[in-house]
C-alpha cells in the first residue's frame, strides 16, 4: 500500500510540473515564418526545395490543420485556418511556386494542395482565398517542359475528387471555360452535313457528330500555352496523358450535372471533342515510315514501352501512348454510359477524317499501317458503343443480300477491305485478313449479318431436285459426263480402296430440312486428303482429335441465341435460272482458298484461320452452306466443301510432277515444325500447301463434331 501511495504521489507530482500545452496557431505561424525566412536568409538560389525545410515545414503546417479541425466542430473556422485565409498563405504559396524559387518549390506547393483539399473536410474551395490560388495552380498545370506531372495528376484529381462531392463547385472552378464552351456550341450548331443534320449520337447508323477537329486540336495546344485565357481542368487533364491520375480525374468529371438542368458536363462542353482530338493528336505522332507493323500487332498492354523497345523500333512509344488513350476512352465509354457523344466524335475526328483517306489510300504503305492499326484496334475495344461505331464505319449497315451484278460495294471502305483480302501485296491481305478475324470474334451480330448471314438466310444455294448421290461432292455447276472425265478428278483421288464415306440410309436422299448425322460430315472432311499425300501420321503428330480438344477448349461461337432449325428456303432458290451469290466475303475467301497450293504459307495460315473462324459459329445456316457436304446445290452455287474438292483436284494433278512426294512432306513437315521459314526444299510452296490443307481438314472435321446437333449429344 505505501508503494502505491508512492507511486500515486510521483504521478502527481508529473501532471502538476508538466510544461502547458503548445499553442496550435503559434506553432503555425512560427512554422509560416521559417518558410518566409528562408527567402530572407538564404544566398544559395540555385538549392532544390527538396533540400530546404520547406517541405518538411508544410507538412507540419498541414498537420496542424488536420488536428485543429479534429478538435473542432467542422461548421467552425479554427484560428489556424483562419490565420491561411486572412493572410493569403496559399496565393502567396502559389506565387512562389509559379517563380519555380526555390527550384522544384512547384511541386511542394501541389503536394500541400492536393493534401489540404484531401485531408480537411470543411468544403474550402468556396472560399475565396482558397479557389482563386486553386485556379491559378489549375493554371500552372501541364504546361511543356514541366518536370512534375505527376504532382500536377495528383493536385487535378484531389480537385475533380471534390468537384464530384460538389456539383455547386462547378461555379468556382474553371472545368472549361465559357469563350470556348460558347465557341464550340456555335461551331457545333454550324455543322459541316447541312442546317438540317440531327445530332443524334444515341444511334450509331446516324452521321457522325459534326466535331471540329481543328478546333480540337488547336484547344488541346491552348491549354498548354501560358498565354492560355484560362486556367481549364479539363484541358490540363487531357493534356497528362500517360497519367493514372489524370484518367480518374477525367471519369470522375465526365458524368457531373449542372444544377437545375441536369445536364452532364459532357454534354453541355466540348469535352468529348476534346478526348477524341486528343486521340487524333497521339495518332498524328505516329511517325508511320519507321514502324514495322508487326511492332503494333504484338503490343501485349497498354502500357509506357521501355527504353529497350524504342531503340528497337523507333516510334513504339508515340504508338503505346496512342494505345494507352484509346483504352482510357474505351474505358470511359463502358463506366460512364453517359458519355454519349464521344463514340460520334472518335468516330468523326479520328475514324472519318484520318483513317478513312488512309485507307482508300493508293500507297501501299499507308494502307498497310492504317489496316494493321485497325486490327488492333478492333482486338482493344470493350465498350458497346466504340464497338457500335467501328462496325459502322468497317462494314456499313446494309442488310439486304449483295446482288453479284453490284460494280462496287454501296459501302466503299467495305468493298475496299474485303477486296484487299486479296491484294497484290502479301502483306495487306494478311493484315485485311487478319483485321475480319478480329471483327468475327467480337460480341456482335451485326458484324457475321452483314458478312455471310444476309446472304445465306435465305438458302438459295440450295435446290429441290435430288441429284445423285456421288455426285453431291462437286461443284454443281459442272456437267456430270464431264466431270467424270475431268483431269482434275482422276479415278485415282481416292486410293488403296478409300472413299468418301456414303450417308446414312435414315438421311440419304432427304432433302432441304435434314441433317446428315454429324459422323458421316467428319469423315468426309477426315477422308477428303488422299492418303498418298498425308504425311501427319508418319512424324506422329497429333490428329484429329487434337483439334477436337482445342476446339472444346475454346467453346461454341454464338453471337445470338440462335436456334437449331433450319429457316425455309427462298421461293427464289426454287426458281429456274436463279443465281445464287453468296457475297462478296464469301467470294474472296473461296476464291483465295481455290488458290491454296501456290499461295505463301504464311498466308495460307491466317486465311484459313478466318475460314476456320467462320465455320465454327453454330448458326444452322452456317454449318449447312460450310461443312455439310450432302445439300443439293443450285447450278453455279459453291461451298466451302466444294472449294476444297477443287484444291485436291488440282493437287492430284500436280504431285504427278514431285518424285518421292512422300519423303518431301516428311522432311517439309519437319522442317515447319522446327519453325525452319529458310529451308530451300524444291516445290516448297506446294508441299507446304499440301500439309497445311490436310491440317484445315482435320480442323474443319474437329468443328463438325464439336457443333454437332443437339439430339446427336443425348
Amino acid at each position: 500500500m505505501e508503494m502505491f501511495s508512492k507511486l500515486t504521489s510521483l504521478f502527481q507530482q508529473a501532471l502538476e510540473t508538466r510544461e502547458p500545452s503548445v499553442d496550435l496557431k503559434e506553432s503555425f505561424v512560427e512554422h509560416w515564418k521559417g518558410i518566409t525566412n528562408y527567402y530572407i536568409q538564404t544566398t544559395d538560389e540555385e538549392r532544390p526545395a527538396r533540400q530546404t525545410d520547406i517541405p518538411w515545414r508544410l507538412k507540419q503546417m498541414l498537420d496542424i490543420l488536420v488536428y485543429e479541425e479534429g478538435q473542432q466542430v467542422v461548421e467552425e473556422t479554427g484560428p489556424c485556418l483562419e490565420y491561411l485565409l486572412q493572410h493569403k498563405l496559399l496565393e502567396t504559396l502559389c506565387t512562389l511556386g509559379k517563380a519555380q524559387y526555390p527550384p522544384g518549390m512547384l511541386q511542394q506547393v501541389l503536394l500541400f494542395a492536393s493534401s489540404l483539399l484531401m485531408q480537411i473536410k470543411k468544403p474550402l474551395l468556396q472560399m475565396l482565398h482558397i479557389y482563386r490560388p486553386i485556379q491559378k495552380l489549375i493554371g500552372l498545370c501541364a504546361l511543356p517542359g514541366s518536370q512534375s506531372e505527376k504532382e500536377e495528376a495528383q493536385f487535378l484529381l484531389a480537385v475533380c475528387s471534390q468537384v464530384k462531392q460538389d456539383p455547386y463547385l462547378l461555379n468556382y472552378i474553371p472545368i472549361i471555360s465559357k469563350s470556348k464552351m460558347t465557341e464550340s456550341t456555335s461551331n457545333q450548331s454550324g455543322n459541316r452535313n447541312g442546317p438540317d443534320t440531327k445530332n443524334d449520337t444515341d444511334d450509331p447508323t446516324s452521321p457522325s457528330p459534326p466535331c471540329n477537329l481543328s478546333e480540337s486540336t488547336t484547344s488541346i495546344h491552348s491549354c498548354a500555352s501560358p498565354q492560355a485565357e484560362a486556367p481549364d481542368l479539363v484541358f490540363a487533364l487531357v493534356h497528362l496523358t500517360q497519367s493514372q491520375k489524370a484518367h480518374e480525374g477525367l471519369l470522375l468529371l465526365v458524368g457531373l450535372q449542372s444544377e437545375g438542368s441536369g445536364e452532364t458536363l459532357a454534354q453541355r462542353t466540348q469535352l468529348v471533342a476534346l478526348l477524341a482530338g486528343k486521340l487524333v493528336q497521339l495518332y498524328s505522332l505516329v511517325p508511320t515510315e519507321e514502324l514495322d507493323p508487326q511492332d503494333i500487332l504484338n503490343i501485349s498492354q497498354f502500357s509506357k514501352a521501355s527504353p529497350d523497345d524504342g531503340l528497337l523500333c523507333p516510334g513504339l512509344d508515340h504508338v503505346t501512348l496512342f494505345f494507352c488513350w484509346l483504352d482510357f476512352l474505351d474505358h470511359m465509354m463502358t463506366e460512364a454510359p453517359q458519355v454519349k457523344r464521344l463514340s460520334g466524335c472518335v468516330h468523326s475526328l479520328w475514324l472519318s477524317e484520318v483513317m478513312l483517306p488512309q485507307l482508300m489510300s493508293t500507297g501501299e504503305s499507308a494502307v498497310l499501317l492504317s489496316t494493321v492499326v485497325l486490327c488492333r484496334v478492333v482486338q482493344a475495344v470493350r465498350s458497346t458503343a466504340l464497338l457500335d461505331r467501328l462496325v459502322m464505319f468497317l462494314l456499313g449497315s446494309q442488310s439486304q443480300p449483295e446482288e453479284p451484278a453490284e460494280s462496287q460495294d454501296p459501302h466503299v471502305l467495305r468493298g475496299r477491305l474485303i477486296q484487299q483480302c486479296d491484294h497484290i501485296s502479301e502483306e495487306i491481305s494478311m493484315a485485311s485478313l487478319r483485321l475480319f478475324e478480329e471483327l468475327l470474334r467480337k460480341p456482335h451480330g451485326a458484324i457475321l449479318h452483314n458478312l455471310v448471314l444476309r446472304h445465306l438466310e435465305p438458302r438459295r444455294y440450295l435446290t429441290l431436285t435430288p441429284a445423285p448421290l456421288d455426285d453431291r461432292h462437286t461443284d454443281s455447276g459442272e456437267d456430270h459426263e464431264d466431270l467424270e472425265e475431268d483431269p482434275w478428278f482422276p479415278d485415282s483421288l481416292y486410293s488403296d480402296g478409300q472413299t468418301l464415306p456414303s450417308p446414312s440410309s435414315a438421311s440419304s436422299g432427304a432433302l432441304l430440312n435434314s441433317h446428315v448425322h454429324s459422323t458421316d460430315v467428319i469423315n468426309s472432311f477426315l477422308c477428303l486428303v488422299p492418303q498418298e499425300v498425308k504425311s501427319s501420321q508418319l512424324v506422329q503428330e497429333g490428329g484429329y482429335d487434337s483439334y477436337v480438344l482445342e476446339c472444346e477448349a475454346c467453346g461454341p461461337l454464338t453471337q445470338q441465341d440462335w436456334v437449331e432449325e433450319l429457316p425455309p428456303p427462298s421461293s427464289s432458290s426454287v426458281v429456274a435460272g436463279t443465281v445464287f451469290y453468296e457475297g462478296l466475303f464469301l467470294q474472296v475467301l473461296f476464291d483465295r482458298l481455290g488458290r491454296l497450293l501456290e499461295q505463301p504459307y504464311d498466308l495460307n495460315l491466317q486465311l484459313t484461320s478466318v475460314v476456320s473462324r467462320l465455320a465454327a459459329f453454330r448458326h444452322p445456316v452456317i454449318t449447312e452452306f460450310m461443312l455439310d457436304p450432302y445439300i443439293t446445290l443450285t447450278p453455279g452455287a459453291r461451298t466451302l466443301f466444294t472449294v476444297l474438292i477443287r484444291v485436291i483436284g488440282e493437287l492430284m494433278q500436280r504431285v504427278q510432277a514431285v518424285p518421292d512426294v512422300s519423303d518431301r512432306l516428311i522432311r517439309m513437315r519437319r522442317k515447319l515444325l522446327e519453325l525452319d521459314q529458310h529451308s530451300q526444299e524444291e516445290h516448297q510452296t506446294l508441299l507446304r500447301g499440301i500439309i497445311l490443307l490436310e491440317e484445315f481438314c482435320k480442323e474443319l472435321a474437329a468443328i463438325a463434331f464439336v457443333n454437332r446437333p443437339t439430339a446427336e449429344l443425348m
